[in-house]
């Protein structure tokens, strides 16, 4: 039965406290601590607004559920870095979880949806706000509820679509009229789709502190993220030889709706690209890896970041952690650090200058050792965005080097003896054997295990890896180098080549390396996997291409699947021309062999057989 009112309506809003709303950040981070009736809400501009920081805050914080497998796009938690061919965890070895969760950040949010749907119907009955400000506040929470859709269609494909439906269920009542089929996986995307389009009209269009709040190009932002994974959804399932679909099409996109999502990602991204006031942030032209690092990184003048999750100081749980677990020792201010590191996989996928090809070269055609003049010598010339995303061994952090040496090699009676210490310890000559950032295989859970920290993300704020302060860093939802290459790919696709080749190299030309004459699909995967590491892309974009289950095939010594590690050594070899210098070993992953393994199953989250039980109209996903 549809409520005919929302009089019954109770939600959780600040008493006090908000006084200025001017598209400032800071009530994003408001926690709710009084409840009052809906017609004390709707009368009260300050307590409208009190509902949609709620309602912000929720997108990332799922009541009663694990947030790291739900949401992701936690960027307090490294834990979904690890699971991917991203990063690696300093404990010992990979995550146990070498097959990937049936309920793997799945979002099923319904109870978000309804309180929502509340809210638009209290703010078209309110005479509290003119006429204007109910638009705007009308079109920010239908967003705010497509980007709800959207988390859960690409998790679990078609999903019931209530539209504004308020539903309250009373004893006695027939259940059926509360109960909604699945849409299809083409009806959910244009849903998303259209609502998009409806609102960015809706929205202001101007920048907003921080980039924390929904605007026009943010709505048309999700417009073109959601048709081009449709998109890519209808294209390459479909060339499988054994498509993944639901006899109803509650999952699976028909092919011949590719073409047309395309047209629409083309369109959205091209109107942000045009029209927008952001760009491709160059503040450093002189210092392409500085400059990458503040362009995602770093809130102050940004011109990049369209939409993002942002966190302030001082307040309660409005602060993250990453920088406290993930700092280099030798950097740290409280008792954490090193939690996790990005692995081999990663940095070797960030192409040299000149070569397309960017994998470490550390032994010559004889499988001898080549031998560099200091550790960073042996990443020079590397596409600009890996000095922006990792810091390398010795690059500088908050200006000092970061030492990265597993131990020495040692030239004794014609071969290559490997020595290695504790933590920071050195030879009878003074010479360091194992610096105290590692890395090693120990199990010393401070330790790094891969070769390389974090830099993306890492705050650079005094007192940032505190426990008792930890860091205000926000995390990118949307940029504008994702319009650029979301143009990029829809244009290729669309076989409108030198109009693919033209946005692809702006995102290249940034980043300092060669341009391309001719855009492929891997051309694509490539440069998104390097543009957005550790940007809660990679995982998404490998199932809608369907490459997930060629990437992490399980397959021991992969050069996919299996995590690896590049581990520097010091070279001593008195008398000779090489002594002093550096060489590097790569190596797998932990001392344990835990390739990643997604199998056909994991394209789609599994339906919970308690949604089924109480609604049986719905549907359960392939392999269930």
């Amino acid at each position: 039965m549809k409520k005919s009112s929302i009089s019954i309506f109770k939600v959780l809003v600040l008493a006090v406290g908000l006084t200025s709303f001017n598209g400032c950040s800071n009530f994003l981070e408001r926690e709710p601590d009084t409840i009052l009736p809906e017609e004390d809400i709707f009368g009260d501009e300050i307590m409208i607004r009190s509902v949609l920081s709620n309602f912000y805050g929720r997108l990332t914080n799922v009541p009663n559920t694990d947030p790291v497998i739900t949401w992701g796009q936690h960027i307090a938690n490294s834990y979904q870095y690890t699971i991917l061919d991203e990063a690696g965890k300093s404990d010992g070895g990979p995550d146990v979880m070498q097959n990937y969760d049936n309920k793997l950040w799945r979002v099923y949010d319904y109870e978000l949806i309804r309180n929502m749907n509340q809210f638009l119907q209290g703010i078209r009955a309110t005479t509290a706000l003119d006429e204007e400000k109910k638009r705007l506040y009308e079109g920010e929470v239908r967003f705010l509820r497509a980007w709800v859709y959207f988390n859960m269609a690409r998790g679990m494909g078609g999903m019931p679509i209530v539209g504004d439906e308020v539903f309250d269920y009373q004893v006695g009542m027939d259940v059926t009229a509360l109960q909604y089929p699945r849409s299809t996986e083409a009806g959910i995307y244009d849903y998303i789709i259209q609502e998009c389009e409806a609102v960015s009209t809706m929205l202001d269009d101007k920048r907003n502190t921080n980039s924390a709040r929904a605007n026009k190009w943010v709505a048309l932002m999700l417009k073109a993220r959601a048709a081009i994974y449709a998109g890519s959804l209808a294209n390459y399932n479909n060339k499988m030889s054994s498509p993944i679909r639901t006899a109803g099409g509650e999952v699976g996109i028909p092919a011949d709706r590719a073409q047309g999502y395309y047209e629409q990602a083309l369109t959205a991204a091209e109107d942000v690209i045009n029209n927008s006031p952001y760009d491709l942030q160059l503040n450093k032209p002189d210092d392409l890896e500085r400059n990458f690092y503040e362009a995602v990184s770093v809130k102050d003048n940004n011109t990049e970041v369209i939409w993002a999750r942002d966190h302030i100081y001082p307040g309660t749980n409005q602060q993250v952690n990453f920088t406290t677990i993930n700092i280099p020792g030798s950097h740290a201010e409280d008792i954490d650090r090193a939690y996790a590191g990005p692995i081999l996989n990663l940095v070797e996928d960030f192409e040299y200058r000149d070569n397309r090809n960017g994998d470490i070269n550390i032994r010559d055609n004889q499988g001898n050792y080549i031998f560099y003049d200091s550790p960073t010598a042996a990443f020079a010339n590397k596409d600009a965005r890996l000095g922006g995303t990792v810091i390398l061994p010795g690059a500088q952090f908050k200006g000092t080097p970061v030492t990265l040496q597993a131990g020495q090699k040692v030239w004794n009676n014609g071969a290559w003896q490997t020595v290695t210490g504790a933590p920071g310890a050195a030879d009878n000559n003074g010479r360091l054997i194992t610096a105290s950032n590692g890395p090693n295989r120990t199990n010393d859970v401070y330790i790094n295990k891969t070769g390389f920290f974090f830099r993306k993300f890492l705050d650079e704020a005094s007192g940032a890896s505190t426990r008792g302060r930890n860091s205000e860093m926000w995390f990118p939802r949307f940029r504008f180098a994702e319009a650029v290459l979301i143009a990029a790919e829809a244009a290729m696709e669309l076989g409108r080549q030198p109009v693919a080749v033209g946005y692809i190299n702006q995102v290249r030309e940034r980043a300092g390396i060669q341009p391309l004459t001719s855009v492929t699909l891997d051309d694509i995967i490539q440069e998104r996997r390097v543009e957005f590491a550790f940007e809660d892309h990679r995982y998404w974009d490998m199932k809608r291409f369907r490459r997930a289950h060629i990437i992490w095939n399980g397959v021991v010594n992969s050069p996919t699947a299996q995590q690896w590690a590049l581990f520097p050594y010091l070279v001593v070899a008195p008398g000779t021309a090489n002594d002093g210098k550096y060489v590097f070993d790569r190596v797998t992953f932990s001392n344990s062999l835990h390739p990643r393994f997604f199998e056909l199953r994991n394209y789609y989250n599994f339906i919970d057989l308690e949604w089924r039980n109480a609604n049986p109209k719905i549907v359960l996903n392939p392999f269930q």
